[in-house]
């Protein structure tokens, strides 16, 4: 066994027909409690072929990891992803080992060397992503400065080539009774070797990169213009019942489309 064969036998196992069920899954529940959800990109994503990702993303709410399931197949299909998760997470939910998250205790010494053990072994790998939720804990969007766990920065100094690709979530009500979901993908910062920076240095442009895709997102979602996001999903809408088997007959009568979406009401 080779070196790079080695290495990758210490990653996570990974059972490709169950994580495929899952995210199909995760896709059906999104559809199922979100009106949309949309894609914002700072600017067409270059190839990151060959390169190891790092995805550092901000953690707003519960739904983060389902749609950052849905957005693995949207834009890695092809790669090996994988994600820490807290201990507590695995202890309730046993099948998420199966589909490439790790368990780690994140205030224990030990759970600090398994994610930056793991974290690098990915990270030597050039068809796979790493998922972080970089501030370790639920975030306020609007809650500035970003802070991030120290984690991300030696993680970064300890490895060699990859890309970090940061990507911020945000929620929001716009015209629906279901919420909107929002993703924006901002600049990402190829990295030759992590040995050039130190390990504040590499905290500071990660937070300022997440920092800055954030912004980028609030300012699209305050605008409510949706033609400035790509939509990924679309799920529930109108109000439901008997209003919109009303509004459903009353369209039928009158020779138009129905129209679920609340906009579209006359």
């Amino acid at each position: 066994m080779n070196n790079e064969s080695q290495r990758a036998s210490q990653l996570p196992a990974i059972r490709s027909w169950q994580l495929r069920l899952f995210t199909r899954y995760a896709s059906f529940y999104l559809t199922r409690h979100f009106h949309k959800v949309y894609l914002l990109r700072a600017a067409p994503l270059p190839s990151l072929e060959g390169w190891p990702v790092l995805v550092c993303m901000n953690h707003p709410s519960w739904w983060d990891p389902v749609i950052a399931l849905h957005l693995s197949r949207t834009l890695f299909q092809n790669r090996r992803q994988y994600a820490p998760i807290a201990l507590k997470g695995v202890q309730k939910y046993r099948f998420f080992e199966r589909l490439g998250f790790f368990s780690i205790d994140p205030h224990s010494r030990s759970g600090a060397s398994r994610f930056l053990r793991i974290g690098r072994e990915v990270l030597k790998q050039p068809d796979a992503v790493f998922w972080v939720t970089a501030q370790g804990h639920f975030s306020d969007v609007r809650r500035r400065p970003v802070v991030l766990q120290a984690g991300i920065g030696h993680l970064a100094r300890m490895s060699e080539r990859f890309v970090i690709l940061p990507i911020a979530f945000e929620y929001a009500f716009w015209s629906e009774r279901s919420p909107e979901a929002f993703v924006c993908i901002g600049d990402p910062l190829f990295i030759g070797r992590g040995a050039e920076r130190s390990r504040s240095e590499w905290l500071a442009l990660c937070t300022s990169a997440l920092n800055t895709a954030q912004d980028r997102l609030a300012e699209a979602v305050i605008a409510r213009n949706p033609e400035r996001f790509e939509s990924l999903l679309k799920g529930v809408a109108g109000v439901g019942g008997v209003y919109d088997v009303w509004r459903s007959a009353k369209a039928l009568l009158s020779g138009r489309r129905f129209h679920a979406e609340h906009e579209d009401v006359n």
